[in-house]
């Protein structure tokens, strides 16, 4: 495999996903430029989906990086769901809402709960955790609402550096690692990617399995590393926080039709409850089939940002 293929796996791959179309003229629009559809194809609000939300014990927000449309909803799911917790009247059992990110990784944890906790500096902060490009404008929203109102926040994903050395040298490399940096990641042996999600990632790559990998074996373990990782943090998290919510921003290749995150979640806290929220761009002039957004998520929301989709 080329080195330049590679290093675009490694740092962002590429869904080769059909994007939805453009949105019948008789949707309701909800604000914000987007619709929601619930998992039958049926038009749903925002108050329906914050009450599924706040029903639930982790929810899962599968977003495109570059969509504006989907960091405005992902910021009006945090309030709302903050906003409707803070409404139950039984505080012996009050629940805590809690973000998880896959934006920053577990091995930086330690500057962002001292940042939360007004212990450092924001400049100290980013130099520190490794941001995003975009984090400026499209997270920092997420962890200053967070701050401001003492949640807790999870540094959810695995470091790049182990990620790449699985897509360099497979998962067994792993195995080189000391102790304290495997702490960062998933316990090893970690799980294998169910054959379902196997089948989207060949496709989403190319292709059928070496076709689809560009003849290296090891992206797919890589790309389930990621998962993985961010399913054990949300699972330790689970279990640190008990009668928690955690709404988990991620890629949208992670989550879609719960598979990749979700399912890995249930290996290793099996009865979690789940939903599972999908943010897709519309394609312009094109007509919405509905039918594309089945099995995406327990809710589908269609942005008409016209960013392109991706992992």
């Amino acid at each position: 495999m080329k080195r330049v293929a590679l290093r675009l796996y490694v740092f962002a791959l590429a869904l080769l996903l059909t994007p939805v179309g453009a949105l019948p003229q008789d949707a309701p629009q909800v604000g914000g430029n987007y619709h929601i559809y619930d998992a039958a194809g049926k038009t749903a609000t925002l108050d329906q989906v914050i009450e599924a939300v706040t029903a639930n014990e982790v929810v899962f927000i599968g977003e495109t990086h570059n969509d504006q449309t989907a960091h405005l909803i992902e910021r009006q799911l945090l309030e709302g769901a903050y906003a409707h917790l803070a409404q139950g009247s039984d505080k012996q059992n009050e629940r805590r809402l809690v973000l998880s990110l896959e934006m920053f990784e577990r091995d930086v944890q330690t500057a962002l709960d001292e940042y939360l906790a007004g212990l450092i500096t924001e400049p100290q902060f980013l130099a520190s955790s490794r941001p995003w490009k975009n984090y400026q404008t499209d997270y920092r929203p997420l962890i200053e609402f967070a701050r401001a109102h003492e949640l807790s926040v999870v540094a959810a994903n695995a470091p790049e550096r182990y990620v790449n050395r699985v897509a360099r040298l497979g998962r067994d490399s792993l195995k080189a690692l000391s102790p304290d940096a495997l702490a960062w990641l998933a316990p090893l042996p970690y799980p294998a990617a169910s054959p379902a999600y196997t089948a989207k990632f060949n496709e989403a790559m190319g292709g059928g399995e070496m076709h689809g990998t560009h003849g290296n074996p090891y992206l797919l373990d890589a790309q389930v590393l990621r998962d993985t990782t961010m399913a054990h943090s949300i699972a330790a998290q689970s279990k640190r926080q008990k009668h928690a919510l955690i709404l988990h921003v991620t890629g949208i290749f992670h989550t879609e039709s719960r598979l990749g995150t979700p399912e890995q979640l249930h290996t290793y806290r099996p009865q979690t409850r789940v939903l599972v929220l999908t943010i897709v761009p519309a394609q312009a002039n094109a007509a919405t089939d509905i039918k594309q957004l089945a099995g995406l998520g327990d809710f589908v929301f269609v942005t008409g940002s016209g960013a392109s989709a991706n992992f």
